[in-house]
């Protein structure tokens, strides 16, 4: 078991909340040296003595062996994470768009220099996802990933479900019991899923996709209208990321997208800020894992974990391999699209049109998208259209 001397970067609410258990907690045998913050001049409730705004007074410290980078700016991120790791130092991170983006040189930096490099915290908050995928899973045939993997718009739709509210209504009670940002735009529009399935996908089937392929469509363009034909219908909608093969192990599949849930379906039942993964195996038929997904406990809770395990040696493996530049050809998918009856809709974009209704002032349409149009990045970002796949 190594002792762990502890270079932290950041020192928000999840940077705040490391450095408290680990003072209290001395039988953990970690210890933070130093914290690297941007401003000095912040009144931190911490000793003085403990910050720097220099980032090479951590990563030249010989005495520091392990980097706990828990910053916003994906891009100052990689810098320290490839520094740290090019001197030695094994890394935990929660920077998704950081990992997402760089994932592939992230890995090849951490064999080239024999450190470890942990990110359970950057894909779902409490939610052992990537662990579990790497030890209990590494074998086995996984034929899909899919459930909620962000806890803001999982509050957001479960406050417009419940209480009947505005979008902009839910958004704010978000924001007010910190499960969202001043700025949302990266969970609402689905960007945070995207990059989280990415990281997953690579972990479990060994497919390296670009954030940018992720077929992906927020909630912001979901209308009080969408939610009454779900209740009437029998659905609650949730924001999906999902990740599935076909038959011979090809991926067919990788989306974000509102997605209609029977109310009474296990992901249909995850609600709040929570989040709820379904792991489809082709011998252990459907797993399920479910915890807080946002807050700062939870993923506090995650970066601890990571912590522990870097005392015990632990790496990712990758035993499923990784194969980079994955191509993959979207299936058909059917979809529920509703816009107001001005705007004139192409409906040439389904190959199969099953139920079409029409009313004063709005139109829905059901059917199956043409494959070749399912990546059509027109039609998944005009936000005058709602978009709602069915599961």
């Amino acid at each position: 078991m190594e002792k762990l001397t502890i270079g932290l970067f950041g020192f928000g609410v999840v940077g705040e909340g490391i450095y408290k258990v680990l003072s209290q907690k001395q039988n953990l045998g970690c210890t933070i040296k130093k914290i690297a913050i941007k401003n000095p001049n912040k009144n931190r409730n911490a000793p003085a003595s403990l910050f720097t705004n220099k980032a090479n007074d951590i990563i030249n410290d010989e005495d520091i062996n392990l980097i706990v980078e828990l910053i916003d700016d994906a891009d100052a991120a990689f810098n320290i994470v490839c520094d740290a790791m090019n001197k030695g130092k094994s890394v935990v991170s929660a920077n998704k768009k950081m990992i997402a983006t760089h994932h592939l040189k992230l890995i090849e930096l951490s064999k080239k220099n024999n450190v470890s490099f942990l990110y359970e915290a950057a894909v779902c908050g409490s939610v052992p996802i990537i662990r579990n995928l790497e030890e209990y899973f590494d074998n086995d045939l996984l034929i899909y990933i899919q459930g909620i993997v962000n806890g803001s718009t999982n509050y957001i739709l479960s406050k417009m479900k419940t209480d009947n509210v505005s979008y902009e209504n839910a958004l704010s009670a978000a924001k007010e019991n910190g499960f969202a940002e001043s700025d949302p735009t990266l969970d609402v529009e689905g960007i945070d899923a995207a990059y989280k399935i990415s990281i997953i996908t690579l972990h479990a089937f060994g497919k390296y996709i670009k954030t940018k392929d992720v077929i992906r469509k927020g909630i912001t363009s979901l209308k009080e209208n969408d939610f009454q034909y779900a209740k009437e219908k029998g659905f609650v909608i949730k924001l999906i990321a999902k990740s599935i093969l076909n038959k011979n192990g090809d991926l067919i599949n990788i989306s974000v997208l509102p997605t209609f849930i029977e109310k009474d379906n296990t992901l249909g039942n995850t609600n709040n800020e929570f989040n709820g993964l379904l792991i489809g195996s082709s011998l252990a038929d459907e797993q399920f894992l479910y915890g807080k997904g946002a807050g700062r406990y939870p993923t506090s809770s995650a970066v601890l974990s990571d912590i522990s395990a870097i005392k015990y040696g632990y790496r990712y493996e990758y035993k499923k391999g990784i194969k980079s530049n994955t191509q993959y050809s979207a299936d058909s998918v059917k979809c529920y699209i509703s816009f107001n009856r001005e705007i004139a809709f192409d409906r040439s974009v389904f190959e199969k049109i099953n139920e079409e209704y029409l009313c004063e002032d709005k139109r829905y349409i059901i059917g199956h998208l043409k494959p070749e149009l399912v990546k059509d990045t027109q039609l998944f970002e005009d936000k005058r259209i709602s978009l709602i796949c069915f599961n």
